[in-house]
């Protein structure tokens, strides 16, 4: 990336220092990263202000800096004699968006050269994202994957650490991508994503909504705001994209208010682009009419009905062929940690494990659960409240998880900074409208939950852990420690020692 390029990329609104034209050898935002050469961006973050590392940067090398406050970008030029020759500096209006345009025309706008999908709500990113790329890998085209779980480009697989990656790791990933040979990308956009700009210079063909619920409000503190973050994702959807939104929300057809893009809707419910109807929801699977095709799924649940339509609707929006489309849908099984099955040795019991970690999830989760269970048995269900998030959902989960079980087990999930007794505090709060309050345990420590929840299942029944699903980790005060909830469920099955 050449340094008049940026420039014209940018369009700042004062540049300060060098302009002459040179290569910028990488991007940084984190003053600790910054190398020789580099383009430091200053963006103010909620914890820290990159405006106050700007010397940092500097001292590391940094040869372009941006920053939008304007006054501290030029006390560093003003101060810069000494530290590093020929710097320039850019002041804009958005260093968050500076960032996202910078690090697209770093990585040459790979997301150009994908057909790129993204999919935002508050349950079912992953699972469409996942069903996605499986079922367009499945018609042998070669893709790449950004979810919460896992990043896959073509054959290569690896751990991911955020829902939407920064605006650097998005275009460097989507680079890869381009450079394996992938021709489809399908990525999660989560609200903080949209709210900070990382998405701000991508390309995409489609936007999926799926649904809004309670989440996030700790960082958005209103309703309102989390909507808004979600609706800017499909107000800035190009005219030659789609739209594509769950009619059955209520917030649907907020999503597609001022949106340039095509409109499409689905829905198990209303007449409208794309279509579902549930015939079957058995322990095997979904038995599905779609577009008066039916079709048998493996997947589990009314929700992903909604799920595999979204997935048809983003297939066929792309031009892919309708009968081929439902053949490889047939194939798709559940993304790691959602609805996932975890076999036990006796076969006494059904044992799940699931991500859900919002009180809609958990009751989606919890009602396709009663669907399929048989007459005479009941759910067990483990279930624990993250720390340093929205409070206010603390106790409507544990309202649901005691309304709809034989037992819950409140415990732990990621108490992070908390102190995990406060957090069970506010879930016990949601038990005061439950009349069988005998019913539901709290017990601090997630293992010694899980292996009680065993223990206390009858013949038949199903025992849920929700919460963390494919994590492989539980955060106490800043650290990770192992943990795997279909680890730790499989041992306690593995030495259940009776059978009630």
């Amino acid at each position: 990336m050449q340094l008049t390029s940026l420039i014209a990329r940018l369009q700042p609104r004062s540049v300060y220092g060098s302009q002459a034209d040179r290569a910028v050898t990488g991007i940084a935002f984190d003053s600790r990263k910054v190398r020789e050469g580099n383009l430091f961006v200053a963006v103010r973050g909620t914890q820290v202000d990159g405006h106050d590392y700007l010397r940092q940067a500097l001292e590391k090398g940094a040869s372009v800096i941006v920053g939008e406050d304007a006054g501290a970008v030029k006390t560093a030029f003003d101060s810069k004699s000494g530290v590093v020759p020929g710097v320039c500096f850019l002041t804009v209006d958005d260093s968050a968006e500076a960032l996202a345009l910078s690090s697209a025309l770093y990585y040459e706008d790979p997301s150009h050269e994908l057909t790129l999908v993204g999919v935002t709500g508050t349950n079912g990113k992953t699972t469409v994202t996942t069903l996605l790329h499986d079922l367009f890998t499945g018609m042998g085209y070669k893709c790449g994957l950004l979810s919460t779980v896992e990043i896959r480009v073509g054959e290569e697989i690896m751990t991911a650490t955020h829902t939407t990656p920064d605006a650097v790791g998005i275009n460097a990933r989507l680079a890869d991508m381009v450079t394996a040979g992938c021709t489809y990308a399908f990525m999660e956009v989560s609200s903080h994503a949209v709210d900070q700009r990382r998405t701000a210079a991508l390309r995409f063909a489609g936007g999926v909504f799926t649904n809004l619920s309670h989440d996030h409000l700790d960082y958005h503190k209103t309703f309102r705001a989390y909507l808004e973050a979600k609706k800017a994702f499909f107000d800035g959807l190009p005219k030659a994209a789609f739209a594509l939104a769950n009619a059955d929300d209520k917030n649907g057809p907020v999503m597609l208010q001022n949106t340039a893009a095509t409109k499409r809707r689905y829905s198990l419910r209303k007449l409208v682009d794309y279509r579902a109807k549930v015939l079957d929801n058995s322990p095997q699977g979904l038995h599905l009419q779609i577009e008066g095709t039916e079709v048998y799924t493996r997947l589990l649940g009314r929700f992903n009905a909604y799920n595999l339509l979204a997935a048809y609707a983003v297939a066929r929006e792309l031009d892919v062929d309708a009968e081929e489309t439902l053949v490889a849908l047939s194939r798709l099984r559940a993304p790691s940690g959602r609805l996932e099955h975890v076999p036990d040795p006796a076969g006494s019991l059904t044992a799940i494990v699931d991500y859900a970690h919002t009180p809609d999830a958990l009751g989606n989760v919890l009602e396709t659960l009663e669907s399929i269970r048989k007459p005479g048995t009941g759910i067990v269900c483990v279930v624990g409240a993250g720390g340093d998030r929205d409070r206010s959902k603390r106790p409507e989960m544990a309202r649901i998880a005691a309304g709809a079980t034989r037992w819950s087990i409140l415990t732990t999930d990621n108490p992070r900074s908390e102190d995990p007794a406060d957090i069970l505090a506010d879930m016990v709060e949601g038990l005061k409208s439950i009349p069988h309050r005998t019913r539901t345990l709290v017990i601090q420590d997630r293992r010694s939950a899980i292996e009680r929840a065993v223990e206390l299942a009858m013949p038949g029944d199903i025992v849920l852990v929700a919460g963390k699903g494919h994590e492989t980790y539980q955060e106490v005060k800043g650290v990770k420690h192992p943990f795997d909830d279909r680890e730790v469920l499989a041992e306690a099955l593995k030495t259940r020692t009776h059978v009630n």
